[in-house]
C-alpha cells in the first residue's frame, strides 16, 4: 500500500506539473508540429505513398501462383484423363497447378506508374512541409496575440493604479479645501471605468490563451505561456525591397513546388494513357497434373503414380495488339493532356497568389511601420499634454472633465501604440516567413 500511494502521488504531481507548465514559443510550435491532427493525417498519407511505391516496384516482378482442386461429379460426362464419355456414375478428380507470369512490355506503363508513385510521395512531402509552415505561423500569431493582450492588461492595470492614486490625491485636496467635493465623485467614476477596463483586458487575455491552447489541442486548465518582452521595433526590421522576397519565394515556397510537381504528374499520366496504343507482351510458365477415379476405370493407378504420369509443363507467349478500344485510349490521352494544361494554369495561379500575398504583406508592413512611428510621436505628445493638464488641475485652472478628456486621449495613445507595435512586428514576421526564416519573437 505504501508503494501504491507513493506511485499515485507521483502521478498526480507529474500531472499537475504538466498542467502548470509555462510554454515558450518554440515549445508551442514544436508541440503543434508533433500533435496537430492535420499534420498526422498528412504523415499517414506519406506512409500510404510509401506502400504505393512498393506496390509499383512489385509490378516489375513476375507473379507466382499455385492451386489445388478436388472435384466430384455425378452423372454421365467425360473422363478428364481419358477424355471419353462415361455413363452415369460418380467420378472423383484432383488437380494441382503452379504458374509464373511475367510482363515483358506494356507500353512503359509499369515504369511510368512507378515514377508516378515516387512523384506522389514527393508532392505530398512538399504539401506536408507547407502545412507545417502555415501552422508554425498561426501558432506564432496566436502567441503574439497573447503577448499583445498581456501588455494591454498591464497598461489597464497601471491606469487603474494611477486613477486610484488620483482619487486619493483629490480627497486630500478636498479635505484641504482646495477643490470641491464633487471632484471626488468624478474621480470615483473614473476609477470605476478603469476597473471595468481591467476586467475587459483580463477577459481578452484569457480568451487569447484559450485560443492558443485550442490551437495546440492541449487542456486549457493551467495553461500559460512565457512572457517575452517585445521591445519597441525599429525601422531596421523593415525590408526595403520586395524583389528579393519574391525571388526567394518563387524558388523555394512549397506551394510553388507542389504546382510544379503536379505538372510532372500530369505529364506522366499522359504517357500512361498513351501506353494503351502499344501492344503488350507477356510470357508464362505452368506446371501441373491431374488425377481421377471412377468405378468404370479400365486401368486404375495409385494416386501419386497417376499424378506423376499426368504431370506436364506448359509455356506460353502472349501478344495483345490493340485495334479498337471504343475510343477509350483516345479520350484518356486527350483528358490527360487537358489536365496537363490545367496544371500549368495552376502553377501560374499559385505564383499570382503568392505574389499577391507577399505584395499585400509588404505593403501592410510599410503601413504598419508608419502607423507605429506616428503612434510613438502621438504618445509622446499626449504624455506631455497630460502632465501639463495635471499641473493645471492641481492649480485649479482646469476642471475634472477637462482632465478626464486629457487622460482618455493618453489612454487611447497608449492603446494605439501597443496595437501598432504588435501589428508591425507580426507583419515583419510574415515577410520573414516568406523568406524561409525561423519565426521567433526574441
Amino acid at each position: 500500500m505504501k508503494y501504491y500511494f507513493t506511485a499515485l502521488l507521483l502521478t498526480v504531481c507529474i500531472s499537475l506539473s504538466a498542467q502548470n507548465k509555462i510554454w515558450t514559443l518554440q515549445e508551442c510550435v514544436n508541440y503543434a508540429l508533433e500533435n496537430n491532427i492535420t499534420i498526422k493525417k498528412s504523415e499517414n498519407t506519406l506512409l500510404i505513398n510509401e506502400q504505393d511505391i512498393i506496390g509499383a516496384k512489385g509490378n516489375f516482378l513476375p507473379s507466382v501462383s499455385g492451386s489445388l482442386g478436388e472435384r466430384m461429379s455425378i452423372g454421365s460426362g467425360f473422363d478428364p484423363v481419358s477424355n471419353q464419355r462415361i455413363n452415369s456414375q460418380t467420378t472423383h478428380s484432383f488437380n494441382y497447378n503452379f504458374s509464373v507470369n511475367q510482363n515483358v512490355f506494356n507500353g512503359f506503363r509499369t515504369t511510368n506508374l512507378y515514377k508516378q508513385s515516387q512523384l506522389n510521395f514527393e508532392t505530398n512531402q512538399l504539401e506536408l512541409n507547407r502545412i507545417k509552415d502555415d501552422i508554425s505561423l498561426n501558432v506564432a500569431n496566436s502567441y503574439l496575440n497573447v503577448l499583445f493582450n498581456k501588455e494591454r492588461l498591464e497598461t489597464a492595470q497601471a491606469q487603474y493604479n494611477f486613477s486610484n492614486k488620483q482619487l486619493q490625491q483629490v480627497k486630500d485636496l478636498v479635505d484641504a479645501g482646495v477643490q470641491p467635493r464633487a471632484n471626488i465623485f468624478d474621480a470615483e467614476a473614473t476609477l470605476s471605468s478603469d476597473a471595468q477596463s481591467v476586467t475587459v483586458a483580463e477577459n481578452n487575455y484569457t480568451l487569447s490563451l484559450l485560443s492558443l491552447s485550442q490551437l495546440l489541442q492541449v487542456p486549457f486548465e493551467g495553461f500559460n505561456v512565457a512572457i517575452i518582452e517585445v521591445d519597441n521595433p525599429s525601422a531596421a526590421l523593415m525590408y526595403n525591397d520586395i524583389n528579393p522576397i519574391l525571388n526567394y519565394a518563387f524558388e523555394n515556397r512549397h506551394e510553388i513546388k507542389v504546382a510544379q510537381k503536379d505538372i510532372e504528374n500530369s505529364e506522366l499520366s499522359t504517357e500512361i494513357s498513351k501506353s494503351g496504343y502499344y501492344p503488350s507482351v507477356s510470357v508464362s510458365y505452368g506446371f501441373g497434373s491431374v488425377w481421377s477415379e471412377s468405378k468404370n476405370d479400365f486401368i486404375k493407378q495409385a494416386f501419386f503414380r497417376e499424378l506423376d504420369l499426368n504431370k506436364g509443363h506448359n509455356f506460353s507467349l502472349n501478344v495483345s495488339i490493340p485495334i479498337f478500344s471504343r475510343f477509350q485510349n483516345k479520350t484518356a490521352v486527350a483528358k490527360s493532356k487537358i489536365q496537363k494544361e490545367n496544371s500549368k494554369l495552376d502553377l501560374i495561379q499559385a505564383k499570382l497568389n503568392l505574389e499577391t500575398n507577399i505584395q499585400r504583406a509588404f505593403t501592410e508592413a510599410q503601413a504598419a511601420l508608419k502607423t507605429f512611428e506616428a503612434a510613438k510621436k502621438s504618445l509622446s505628445s499626449q504624455e506631455l499634454a497630460f502632465n501639463n493638464s495635471q499641473e493645471r488641475y492641481t492649480l485649479g485652472s482646469m476642471n475634472s472633465f477637462e482632465l478626464e478628456q486629457a487622460r482618455i486621449r493618453l489612454i487611447n495613445a497608449q492603446s494605439s501604440l501597443i496595437n501598432a507595435k504588435y501589428d508591425f512586428v507580426f507583419k515583419t514576421k510574415v515577410l520573414d516567413f516568406y523568406l524561409g526564416k525561423t519565426i521567433t519573437l526574441d
